[in-house]
């Protein structure tokens, strides 16, 4: 005869439905979850089932756990997508002299709501920024670490490298540029350089501490981590990991096979 299916744990089944709650818009974001008084008596279990149950949504990332607060359905943020065409808005900004980013057109945001936080140093380029940048380890770099924000929340961070001998002494090597409207595009414009190209490697992981601390990401919420590289003809000039949240952002490339 064959083996009997085991029966699921107690607290699976309480989280099991309370995800059905959420996904079904029963609890809707934002909105606290029953007490963990209230969910015993409901599901005839222990407090310690009730905590089990909510320590699994945590780590799924659908509920968020705050002291004083209780427990609440974590809310739903703005997706933004992330498509080829960002750069060439870039470029549109250089010509016209608007102010934004690629970052602003992906958050539909007015310069005003636009704000960073920055910090600027020299450093040796690692093996693998150097292989990157197609330069010797230990080729000087200027570091520019970036939390970008938008109405105050913070949406995305970025460590970026330039070259230092292309920008040491000028304006693109003072953070009180920052934040610099064209971005990137108008900044190495402004140094006599036109980009040609950007070439972009995406994978997934979960965050770390300063990420989780910085963005503000919720247990459970892994990231995306874009590897930029910006190129002026067969040349890279800057080299970019820009990180994330997965939950806020939807990659959205064409691929034109016509020619």
């Amino acid at each position: 005869m064959p083996a009997p299916h085991p029966e699921p744990r107690r607290y699976r089944l309480v989280a099991d439905e309370l995800r059905r709650r959420i996904m079904a818009g029963a609890i809707p974001p934002g909105s606290l979850l029953p007490s963990e008084s209230t969910l015993m008596a409901e599901f005839s279990v222990a407090r310690g089932t009730v905590r089990e149950a909510l320590a699994l949504l945590r780590a799924e990332g659908l509920v968020v756990t705050e002291m004083g607060r209780g427990t609440y359905a974590r809310p739903v943020m703005p997706v933004r997508r992330l498509g080829s065409d960002r750069y060439r808005k870039e470029l549109d900004q250089v010509r016209s002299g608007e102010l934004g980013t690629s970052f602003t057109a992906d958050q539909r945001i007015g310069w005003s709501a636009y704000t960073l936080d920055k910090k600027f140093r020299e450093v040796p380029a690692t093996d693998a920024t150097a292989e990157l940048f197609g330069v010797q380890p230990g080729t000087s770099l200027l570091e520019r670490r970036f939390v970008f924000r938008a109405h105050g929340v913070p949406q995305q961070m970025s460590t970026s490298y330039l070259l230092l001998e292309m920008v040491a002494g000028t304006p693109v090597a003072d953070p009180a540029n920052e934040p610099w409207p064209g971005g990137n595009t108008s900044q190495l414009h402004s140094l006599g350089y036109t980009i040609t190209s950007v070439r972009e490697q995406v994978r997934a992981r979960m965050p770390v501490a300063d990420e989780t601390e910085a963005l503000k990401i919720p247990g459970g919420v892994p990231v995306v981590v874009i590897t930029r590289q910006t190129y002026v003809g067969d040349r890279v000039v800057e080299v970019a990991d820009i990180t994330i949240p997965a939950d806020r952002v939807s990659l959205d490339y064409r691929i034109d096979l016509s020619s």
